[in-house]
């Protein structure tokens, strides 16, 4: 009896010992360490110790430099409070200066001197045979040239040769030697006004004519080409200086969100300003432009569309134009970079003159992406009266199959036109701030 009562001691001992064991192994033990997750990209483990890897760029201007221009303030601002309809500026000199023409050549004389189809080195060469003057191509020139000189100065001569050949060349005295390149440098000297500077800028573009450097404090302008570039600048400044006005227009873009789901009815626009203010309506192939007197303005445009809708200012600014040439303003270099609307160009072509025996301003807008033309208005229009640009839906910018953008959301354009006239130094100082009859006086002459 008592045997078989220690063997059922033992046996309970043995099974509570088990399933403390089993308890025990049950428990989470302090001892073991512990893993963060890790994420794999790429093959590249990452945690939050981890230094950033990118890969390399290329050795490209960042876009934030490459953004960076000394005119932008001056053409991104419009102080709508002190806008000027009409300007008066003196007529300055436009000077074309060639540089890096190194020193002046010895004053020798030519005389009864002819070349016929020889490359300028040649001739040059041929000219200077019995002189301690070298000729170096610094750039492979292939104009052939003819002619004769039958009595010149060496200068003038030199001149004349490189001219028929449409090179240029500069002379290094220390060592006797006429470099000959097809490729030359010059600078502009401008006017003082900052709007006839970027309207010479903007023609000059215009006429394909890039990488200038402008420096506003001097009011100077140094650009390179060929021959071909020195004529279409020379041509386009002779021109500008034989104009005796300057267009420009001040511009706000806004995007208009309709309050209700309907499109706004720009029809109320008539009871509200009266008909005697909206001058003209010009469809386009999209969108219309309205002409409208000056008691349609930004403020009581803002006024008119806020009761129908929200309105964003998408962008604004202001560009000019010499008479008869063309220009552009690009909506997304004056505004903000997510806007949709940042790809939209605004283009003007105009003139002011006779116009049927009135006194307008001929103008031509026209809006494009660079997906091509938008749409486009001529537009007559006399001095003080804007131009409103509506109906052009805000899905004509959208790129993705849907969006989440109203359809009756659209882009309207707000241009003011300005003239700006070149007159004489002289009448300048005689000439008093112009509103009122002495501006209808102005404008009648």
């Amino acid at each position: 009896m008592a045997q078989n009562k220690t063997k059922h001691i033992w046996t309970i001992l043995i099974g509570l010992c088990a399933f403390a064991i089993y308890g025990c192994s049950q428990m989470p033990r302090q001892d073991i360490q512990q893993y963060d997750d890790v994420n794999v990209i790429e093959n590249t483990v990452i945690d939050e110790n981890s230094v950033p890897i990118f890969p390399k760029k290329a050795a490209l201007t960042t876009d934030m430099a490459q953004h960076f221009a000394l005119d932008l303030p001056k053409r991104c601002t419009v102080d709508w409070n002190n806008q000027s309809v009409v300007s008066v500026v003196p007529e300055e000199k436009i000077e074309i200066v060639r540089l890096d023409t190194g020193d002046a050549l010895p004053e020798l004389k030519v005389s009864d001197y002819d070349f016929k189809r020889m490359y300028v080195k040649d001739a040059l060469e041929k000219l200077l045979a019995d002189t301690d003057i070298s000729v170096i191509e610094d750039q492979a020139t292939f104009e052939k040239i003819s002619g004769t000189i039958s009595t010149s100065s060496l200068s003038d001569a030199v001149d004349l040769m490189t001219k028929l050949g449409r090179v240029y060349y500069s002379y290094d005295a220390a060592f006797g030697e006429i470099h000959l390149t097809g490729h030359g440098k010059w600078m502009i000297k401008m006017p003082k006004d900052e709007t006839m500077i970027m309207a010479i800028l903007d023609a000059m573009r215009g006429a394909d004519v890039h990488n200038l450097l402008v420096n506003w404090q001097e009011k100077t302008l140094v650009f390179e080409g060929d021959y071909q570039t020195e004529r279409e600048v020379s041509r386009l400044i002779t021109d500008v200086a034989s104009k005796k006005y300057v267009l420009a227009w001040d511009i706000d873009v806004y995007r208009v969100y309709p309050k209700n789901d309907t499109a706004i009815v720009w029809m109320n626009m008539l009871p509200a300003f009266g008909d005697k203010n909206i001058r003209m309506s010009v469809p386009g192939v999209v969108g219309r432009a309205l002409v409208v007197s000056p008691e349609i303005n930004t403020r009581t445009l803002q006024e008119f569309i806020s009761r129908q809708a929200n309105l964003v200012l998408v962008s604004q600014g202001t560009f000019a134009i010499p008479n008869g040439w063309q220009s552009r303003f690009d909506v997304g270099q004056c505004g903000k970079e997510d806007r949709l609307e940042t790809d939209l160009i605004i283009g003007a072509t105009g003139k002011y003159g006779n116009y049927g025996g009135y006194k307008k301003i001929d103008a031509k807008i026209v809006l494009s992406t660079t997906n091509g033309e938008l749409t486009s208005f001529n537009i007559p229009s006399n001095i003080g009266d804007n131009y409103v640009i509506v109906g052009i839906p805000t899905h004509a910018f959208v790129t993705t199959p849907e969006t989440l953008i109203s359809p009756f959301a659209e882009l309207v354009v707000f241009m003011s036109p300005r003239l700006i006239s070149i007159v004489d130094a002289d009448d300048v100082k005689q000439i008093t701030p112009l509103s009122g009859d002495k501006l209808r006086d102005f404008l009648n002459k």
